[in-house]
């Protein structure tokens, strides 16, 4: 039944979250001496910082690098990322995975009359089968090269649906040094008719379809007019 409220499974899937989160917040609020949290805080910090003001002196909670979107996380992450760099050189590739709302894995679960935003929990599932199956394509199978070092990180846009961006450093022997090297894995055009599958999917996901009075239901059509009109 839960899974069929809609909007209400929205709602439910961000209080469990709000809740679980401010547990593990009280959990390092209530711990500071656990995490060695007097290397940071109060007194210390107020005299690092030069600050002589009796006001601004306080106590903070400081959150670990184990606290996932803290900043020490962020930093800890970003400093990694770094030093793949410093050792492995600059990345080779960007990519870019996106998850479709019409995949037949996510449309082939709704039930009748069922809509894809309101199961994000189906959505994120076979979005993670997909990416994990795209990560061993690049990894393991070596479809760009051997990889020599990668980093990535999922997000969700703002109608729900989540999205991987990929930074690929390869190894000397297949990095891509000229444009013959990026025209192997890079096409700027729409695929001939040689490869139709290929060319249904561009045509399909990438090109922006007819609009206006020949398709008022156009994703870019607001009250059955263009935007700009």
């Amino acid at each position: 039944m839960l899974l069929r409220g809609g909007r209400c499974l929205q709602q439910y899937i961000v209080d469990m979250y709000v809740k679980i989160k401010n547990t593990r917040l009280d959990y390092f609020r209530n711990n500071q001496e656990t995490i060695r949290a007097e290397l940071y805080q109060g007194i210390i910090d107020t005299v690092g910082n030069g600050e002589c003001r009796a006001t601004k002196v306080g106590k903070r909670v400081i959150l670990p690098p184990t606290f996932l979107g803290g900043s020490r996380d962020i930093k800890k992450r970003y400093l990694n990322s770094m030093a793949l760099v410093h050792r492995f050189g600059k990345p080779d590739l960007f990519i870019t995975m996106t998850c479709n709302a019409g995949w037949p894995e996510i449309k082939d679960q709704l039930a009748p009359g069922e809509e894809a935003h309101n199961r994000p929990d189906l959505v994120a599932r076979v979005f993670r089968v997909k990416f994990l199956v795209r990560k061993n394509q690049i990894v393991d199978r070596h479809i760009f090269g051997e990889v020599a070092a990668y980093v990535y990180v999922v997000e969700f846009q703002k109608r729900g649906l989540p999205h991987v961006h990929f930074l690929i450093i390869l190894k000397d022997g297949y990095r891509l040094k000229c444009p013959a090297d990026f025209d192997q894995f890079v096409c700027a055009e729409i695929p001939s008719t040689t490869n139709p599958a290929l060319r249904t999917i561009v045509l399909k996901h990438i090109m922006h379809g007819s609009c206006g009075k020949l398709d008022p239901k156009c994703s870019c059509m607001k009250h059955a007019k263009t935007p700009d009109k």
